[in-house]
């Protein structure tokens, strides 16, 4: 049998043997040039397709390698959307206010996919969200074929190609015309680039059905998931982290999620592909589980038990004294340097953050003021050599004693103000700046400043916004629970002290009452120099910047400078290069 194809389809004949017809391969499945794909992605308030809802629907069918059909709606999600995803998606509140909501929305949407196989890029996440539609709105759900870009590209892509399997990735390999941009049409029509690229590899295996490729994508457990799944059972189906541990009783690897008796049950699925976390699974003998009240005291307990245990397999949030600090040098002459030995108390700093992000902050504030960049230590009582910055005038030249150590002190106060208060001049300047750059069309250089004047304004906005929680002692706060009651907590100088979820349909002030009563006392700080605390926080002003988190009470002060990096953040300006449309 001839098991050569292309993406355009595969003729295979049938042969006869003493009478007896053998099929045609063909009759085991589709020709895949006469399937119809439907391509699909979805925007949404969330990662959790129980907890959140859609914002946008995109999908392109395709058929030969034509485009026959485009299908494209924003949806009403019928909640308040997170301000972080506005600013991943571009998707606003205003946008949706007069989208149709998702029960308007599906049935049209189904219509449109009717008979083809979907395909999404990880679409685990898109398909979700869909069934999890269908049952909102008691619509039965056609279990279509669904192929997965992502499976696709583990078994036909190479790292030495490509460093991840990310959609942006995968377009730039396969050429696609379309840039992803999380705006559901336009990441479909990417992903239609990279599921031509992909079938075109897979027919070199000899993939030339439906009923071959869906059989390729196939991914089977491992031997090692078959014998441990087990360990999932008897879990709790509610918010909480679960800890895998070895026969020692070591914590190998700690996860968060709102259902962890299906997220454990997942790790022993074909889903799972991940070497790191198979390898995991080879040692764990047992999964501990900390239940918690709702899905924000499951995050903080993850972060608390993740940098105090370190895991050997989770990655993220493993060494927050890893972290970065922009301060100053104590010197006569000091400079602003990238640090992780945490500043001390209410001296002028940035952080913590990425190394990264640290010193793209530190270049917009060299850009704006003549504070040295050089790494030599000045003494106010030799001369030291000279550099280029200060013959063109971006530096004070301490080194040539140019200015006394009172005059350089002053430049050092403007720097220090501009972190720990009002940056308008290192807005100003820069802006100033990224004019002239955009009028001599030098593009390249006027979106680099730009880039480091967002990433000091956006490090500086995070870093009052922690000072700020810390300082302000205790707070009480609740959000909407689905299903019913409320979810409070009790925020104490940016640690959380104390978390419940009130009963559906009763006053939740007596309860809310006594939790402030049995909540952990935490020591009074007026400012936060350890990276794990300043996670913590980071974390919980997330959850009090969404739009259905309410303030219950407050003690002391809470607030923002009317005159601080908040107000700058958002406003920068796109140089336009008119030669890149």
């Amino acid at each position: 049998m001839d098991r050569r194809g292309s993406v355009t389809g595969a003729s295979r004949t049938a042969g006869t043997v003493e009478g007896f017809t053998q099929p045609a391969l063909d009759s085991f499945g589709t020709p895949l040039s006469e399937v119809v794909f439907c391509v699909v992605d979805l925007e949404t308030t969330g990662l959790a397709a129980d907890a959140c809802g859609i914002t946008e629907i995109g999908a392109v069918k395709v058929k030969g390698g034509e485009v026959i059909g485009e299908f494209a709606t924003l949806v009403n999600p019928g909640e308040p959307i997170d301000p972080r995803v506005t600013r991943l998606t571009g998707i606003t509140d205003d946008m949706v206010a007069d989208a149709p909501g998702i029960e308007a929305v599906l049935p049209a949407f189904l219509e449109f996919a009717h008979g083809a196989t979907m395909v999404a890029h990880n679409a685990g996440f898109d398909i979700g969200f869909l069934r999890h539609a269908c049952e909102l709105t008691d619509t039965r759900w056609p279990r279509p074929p669904v192929v997965d870009t992502v499976v696709l590209a583990r078994r036909l892509t190479e790292k030495s190609e490509v460093p991840n399997r990310r959609l942006g990735t995968l377009a730039r390999l396969f050429g696609s015309p379309v840039t992803p941009n999380h705006r559901a049409l336009d990441d479909a029509k990417a992903t239609v680039t990279v599921l031509h690229g992909l079938i075109e590899r897979a027919t070199g295996h000899g993939v030339v059905t439906d009923a071959e490729l869906s059989e390729f994508c196939r991914a089977i457990p491992s031997e090692l998931q078959r014998r441990k799944r087990h360990l999932a059972e008897g879990l709790p189906r509610s918010p909480g982290v679960y800890i895998f541990r070895d026969a020692d009783d070591r914590a190998l690897y700690i996860g968060v999620s709102v259902d962890v008796a299906a997220r454990v049950r997942s790790y022993f699925s074909a889903a799972e592909q991940r070497r790191r976390l198979r390898d995991m699974l080879a040692s764990a003998e047992r999964v501990e589980v900390v239940e918690c009240a709702h899905r924000l005291e499951a995050g903080v307990a993850e972060l608390r038990l993740i940098s105090g245990g370190k895991p050997p397999y989770n990655r993220a949030a493993k060494f927050p004294e890893h972290r970065s600090w922009v301060r100053f040098t104590d010197e006569p002459y000091p400079r602003l340097q990238v640090s992780r030995k945490p500043p001390a108390p209410g001296t002028p700093r940035l952080g913590p953050t990425s190394g990264t992000q640290a010193q793209a902050a530190i270049n917009a504030i060299e850009a704006a003021m003549p504070i040295r960049s050089c790494r030599t230590r000045l003494s106010p009582k030799r001369l030291s050599p000279s550099c280029v910055l200060g013959e063109i005038g971006r530096c004070a030249e301490p080194c040539r004693h140019t200015v006394s150590v009172e005059e350089y002190a002053s430049i050092a106060e403007r720097a220090a103000r501009a972190m720990d208060g009002d940056p308008a001049p290192v807005a100003e300047a820069i802006g100033e700046r990224l004019a002239e750059l955009a009028e001599s069309e030098r593009f390249e250089a006027a979106a680099e400043r730009r880039d480091e004047l967002g990433a000091f304004l956006s490090l500086a906005a995070a870093t009052h916004r922690v000072r700020s929680l810390v300082a302000a002692g205790e707070l009480v706060a609740a959000g909407r629970a689905k299903g019913g009651g409320w979810e409070v907590a009790v925020i104490r100088h940016g640690l959380l002290a104390g978390a419940i979820r009130t009963p559906p349909r009763v006053d939740p002030m007596p309860h809310i009452a006594k939790l402030r009563e049995t909540s952990r006392a935490i020591e009074p700080v007026e400012d936060v120099v350890d990276a794990a605390h300043a996670a913590e926080t980071r974390l919980l002003l997330d959850w009090l910047a969404r739009p259905e988190v309410r303030i219950v009470h407050a003690e002391g002060t809470w607030a923002t400078r009317l005159d601080g990096p908040e107000r700058w953040t958002g406003t920068l300006p796109k140089p336009e290069n008119p030669w890149q449309r």
